[in-house]
């Protein structure tokens, strides 16, 4: 995996032998970043990425210039992996919680500019994500929902729903507090 830009552009992370992610593509990564820098500033970002896996977004986000990104993921090997990176990278803007994503969002009490989530895509609760961040009313006014999921969801019904992309067989589904103004 490779970081596409920022401050790490071109920086390529080691794989760690067997993992039990499913690390977003490249190519899907360069497409989803490509309607991100449409839509919003990286700079000075509260981000959180839930189910991080390998942290490859986070770490993009933070070479982009995010102020603070919390990596929730529940694998202990995935979370040792993601703060040996960011030692070696010596960044400080990222915190790593190994805690059960759903869990986390649940007791959340922060607010974020912009929330990435990619959980396994067989997960039973994927498609009540967006349901549960929006309840607890985990994003900014003007933030910005990311769920990376297969094409066998759909969520172009949802309340929350913006708009939808898809790069191989990578889907995300972008989503706003008020998508009538996005």
């Amino acid at each position: 995996m490779r970081i596409i830009s920022g401050k790490f552009k071109g920086k390529r992370i080691p794989s760690f032998g067997k993992i039990e992610a499913r690390p977003t593509t490249d190519f899907a990564k360069e497409g989803l970043f490509n309607v991100l820098n449409n839509h919003i500033d990286f700079e000075g970002l509260a981000v959180l990425d839930l189910f991080a896996g390998t942290g490859s977004i986070s770490f993009e986000l933070i070479s982009r210039g995010s102020a603070r990104v919390i990596a929730v993921e529940m694998n202990e090997k995935h979370c040792g992996y993601i703060r040996k990176i960011a030692n070696e990278l010596d960044v400080t803007e990222l915190i790593v919680h190994r805690a059960d994503a759903f869990r986390f969002v649940s007791t959340c009490k922060m607010k974020f500019d912009l929330i990435f989530a990619d959980p396994p895509y067989q997960h039973n609760g994927l498609t009540a994500l967006p349901d549960l961040i929006f309840e607890h009313d985990l994003l900014n006014s003007e933030g910005l929902l990311v769920l990376e999921h297969s094409d066998k969801q759909s969520f172009t019904n949802h309340p929350h729903f913006w708009m939808h992309k898809r790069y191989g067989n990578v889907n995300f589904s972008f989503f706003t507090p008020k998508p009538e103004e996005a």
